[in-house]
């Protein structure tokens, strides 16, 4: 076993932390240390926490990793902060939301930032995921970047996820045609100190009331995550709403397929084509004198795929 590796399943945090940083950068060695983490992991509890800008993600994420410390669990923690689209550089601010837990050995916070991933997450962040659930811990929160309405990628990857909404959230029409609406398990207002939050509920209700009869409604808590109120009901809600056993192998199909998705493109293009090839084509094909979907093609043939 890599020496690394051994230093890591020993509870070495450098280790760790080394790892995660070889598997965000797409290393060989990165891909090496996977094969040999994927057996340990899987034993973790997932939470994943996506909402709109401004909900009080990271302030919720801080309070519900103190919550389960509290219980004893050891929790590791995914911060995902947006990219800017010119440098690719990120802020990655969550880690200064997150100060509380700096030095608690208990709690890991990995901040990643997405590199223009679309769907709310990095691209590593279920290559992140396996690591820290090899790590041993208990918990594992998912934070998503917080960029609208299609963030939903989170669903591939956590057990158990909470929407995060406030009482300046939009108004009713805005709430039913955002796509992430669709993939809670437990509703969370936050800043229910607010005006408007019995009005904010009244919507909810009146939109899940919509659901076919019989339907397992996910419920509502409230929150005010900079005073902890309401922590303690979140955790419990998250725990009445396990993964059945029987939606375990289409949850594992999802991230099997996203994981091949990244793996498969990566491995054709680094293949079959060279950074200095595609940023000429890149450009051809902007003066129009090239079709980027023959362009395509001959790479697919390049590669023996079509």
């Amino acid at each position: 076993m890599d020496p690394l590796v051994e230093r890591f399943l020993a509870g070495d945090r450098r280790a760790l932390a080394r790892i995660l940083s070889r598997v965000e950068d797409d290393t060989p060695e990165g891909r090496a240390y996977l094969r040999q983490l994927y057996p340990r992991s899987g034993r973790a509890h997932t939470v994943g926490i996506t909402g709109g800008p401004g909900a009080g993600k990271s302030t919720l994420t801080g309070a519900l990793a103190a919550e389960y410390r509290r219980r004893g669990k050891t929790v590791g923690i995914i911060a995902v902060d947006p990219s800017s689209p010119f440098s690719r550089g990120a802020i990655l601010g969550d880690r200064i939301r997150m100060q509380a837990h700096a030095t608690d050995p208990g709690v890991f916070i990995r901040s990643m930032a997405t590199r223009g991933h679309l769907g709310g997450l990095a691209p590593a962040t279920a290559d992140a995921l396996i690591a820290l659930e090899a790590a041993g811990r208990d918990v594992v929160i998912i934070e998503t970047v917080g960029v609208g309405q299609d963030e939903i990628d989170v669903v591939r990857l956590a057990a158990v996820v909470s929407v995060v909404l406030t009482p300046s959230s939009g108004d009713d029409v805005q709430m039913i045609k955002a796509g992430i609406m669709e993939i809670a398990d437990v509703f969370v207002i936050n800043k229910a100190d607010q005006a408007g939050v019995d009005r904010l509920q009244r919507q909810l209700e009146a939109m899940l009331a919509m659901a076919p009869q019989g339907a397992d409604l996910p419920p509502i808590v409230r929150t005010v995550a900079t005073e902890n109120r309401g922590i303690d009901g979140w955790v419990a809600a998250l725990r009445s709403r396990p993964k059945r056993a029987e939606d375990a192998g289409e949850h594992w199909k999802e991230r099997l397929l996203e994981l091949m998705r990244q793996r498969l493109v990566e491995r054709v293009m680094q293949k079959a084509l060279s950074e200095e090839e595609l940023c000429a084509a890149a450009r051809e094909v902007a003066a129009r004198r090239r079709n980027p979907y023959e362009f395509v093609s001959e790479i697919l043939k390049r590669a023996g795929i079509e």
